[in-house]
Formats: C-alpha cells, structure tokens, sequence
C-alpha cells in the first residue's frame, strides 16, 4: 500500500486495520515498511485475488492508535469537510483536498458551485481551525484563489 503517513515507523506497531468504510477491525498479521510503501498481511486474506480487489481501498486505523502531535497539528482526516469561511463570516466552501508540496501544505476549498479556492497551509492565512465546531477561518487573498 502507498502510505499517507509522515510516521511510517509507526505502523510496525499495529495490531489491526480498518478496510474502507469497514466498522469491525482486522487483525494484522506482519507489517513491512520500505521506501513510502507498506506491505500488509492481513488476516483473512489469504491470496492474491483477494489481495488485488482491495486495490484503492483506503487503510485506516484507531484513532487511539495514531501518533500523538504537536499543538496546532492536526491529521488530514480530521480537516477534510471542514466549512471553510473568512474571518467576516463569508462561506467560501468546505475543505475537500490537501496538497502535498513540500514547503507547506496546500488546502484546496470548493464551493457549492463547484469553484475552487487555493489556501497555503500556514498560520498567517489559517489562522484558525477548530474541529469542535467543524470550521476553518481562513484571511484569503486575490493570488491564492485557483
């Protein structure tokens, strides 16, 4: 599997994965991480038929299983969906992609009409993200809009 994390060292830990939108867990069997990418032998999957129809699938765990972060970090997962607004109030839409480019994450907003408005992922234009309420409070300018 491609991995998302920036903590690949933590996935030896894990004892077991959730598969999509799958509710109960299954247990891992081994783990092997190597160059962004995971090796998994899940329990229950015993051959390459039914290891090739998980293609796509999104590999998630128990959020008690994450590795902690730093104040003001958040995981991508949690900001995705977020209502994104000014600080005046003004809906720009809600948070459905991040970019990944090395400098700074850049946040990828759409609107109901399907407009999209780039943001860089930085403390000056984001000044706010609060999951409790379910909103980003973003200072926008002209260049920044895709």
């Amino acid at each position: 599997m491609l991995v998302w994390t920036q903590f690949p060292e933590h996935l030896s830990e894990l004892r077991a994965i959730y598969l999509g939108d799958e509710e109960r867990p299954r247990r891992l069997r081994h783990v092997g991480v190597a160059k962004g990418n995971a090796t998994l032998a899940i329990q229950g999957i015993t051959d390459r038929e039914a290891a090739d129809e998980l293609r796509g699938t999104v590999v998630r765990i128990d959020r008690e299983q994450a590795a902690p972060l730093e104040e003001g970090e958040f995981y991508q997962f949690e900001l995705i969906g977020l209502d994104v607004e000014t600080e005046d109030g003004e809906s720009i839409g809600k948070l459905v992609e991040i970019i990944e480019t090395g400098a700074n994450d850049v946040y990828v907003v759409r609107d109901e009409q399907g407009k999209e408005t780039l943001f860089p992922a930085l403390t000056d234009v984001v000044p706010v993200v609060d999951l409790e309420a379910g909103k980003m409070i973003v200072r926008p300018l002209a260049y920044w809009e895709g």
